[in-house]
């Protein structure tokens, strides 16, 4: 295997348990359907990235036993890798090292709640971890968290001890990465939908209204059943 691998990092859409968060305000068949949406656009974002980059996609996904979900929502062409971990740092660190021991290059992690996630964006982090030397490219959120992580070396001190769901994220990660002497390049932000104030983002996003986020992709599955949805009343 060579190039770079591009995982999501993802939950297999279930009822009742995927973006809780959202299911309380629009129900937990809706939000499992959405969150189906977000990783197929997520997953088309990846499939956009120019093939002679050198790129493979992934589910890094949880629980066990969901795989054919999974290979129903992906392109043929990603690989599937299972979560493991007993936190968010320990999936990412874990996903890290074995998609790097499986020969690629470099790594990016991506979340699985940015539909509309700019193509570019990922192109522009596999060309920064393709320049010499050691070096991470995080992708920070408007939450203060990530949306990306890329790395060439699995570096737990990015991932230990770090206040995850926090504001602080982004900021400790990269407090972290300048501590051990890591160059780091930092990506536009951009945001996740995890309720619905972020959901009337994505709204407006793809009307052509937000002032914040701009040129992102189509997310063709997400527009397509917020059009059809217009009994979530948002």
């Amino acid at each position: 295997m060579s190039g770079a691998a591009i995982g999501i990092i993802c939950k297999a859409p279930l009822p009742g348990r995927s973006k809780t968060r959202l299911a309380s305000a629009i129900g937990t068949d809706a939000a499992s359907q959405l969150s189906a949406c977000f990783l197929r656009d997520v997953a088309a974002a990846i499939d956009a990235v120019p093939e002679g980059l050198g790129r493979r996609g992934y589910g890094v996904y949880a629980p066990a036993g969901t795989e054919q979900i999974m290979r129903e929502l992906l392109p043929a062409a990603f690989g599937l890798l299972l979560q493991t971990g007993a936190d968010l740092g320990e999936v990412l660190l874990g996903s890290t090292r074995a998609l790097l021991d499986a020969g690629h290059d470099c790594v990016l992690l991506v979340n699985g709640d940015s539909p509309t996630l700019p193509t570019r964006f990922l192109a522009q982090a596999i060309d920064a971890l393709r320049e010499p030397g050691d070096r991470m490219v995080l992708g920070p959120a408007s939450d203060g968290g990530y949306y990306l992580i890329g790395l060439k070396r699995p570096h737990r001190e990015l991932f230990c001890q770090i206040a995850w769901g926090t504001s602080t994220v982004a900021r400790a990660t990269c407090e972290r990465a300048n501590e051990i002497g890591l160059a780091t390049t930092l990506l536009p932000e951009w945001y996740d939908i995890d309720d619905v104030e972020t959901l009337r983002w994505l709204q407006e996003e793809l009307a052509g209204r937000s002032h914040r986020f701009r040129a992102g992709g189509f997310a063709p599955a997400s527009r397509a059943f917020l059009k059809d949805a217009a009994e979530l009343n948002l």
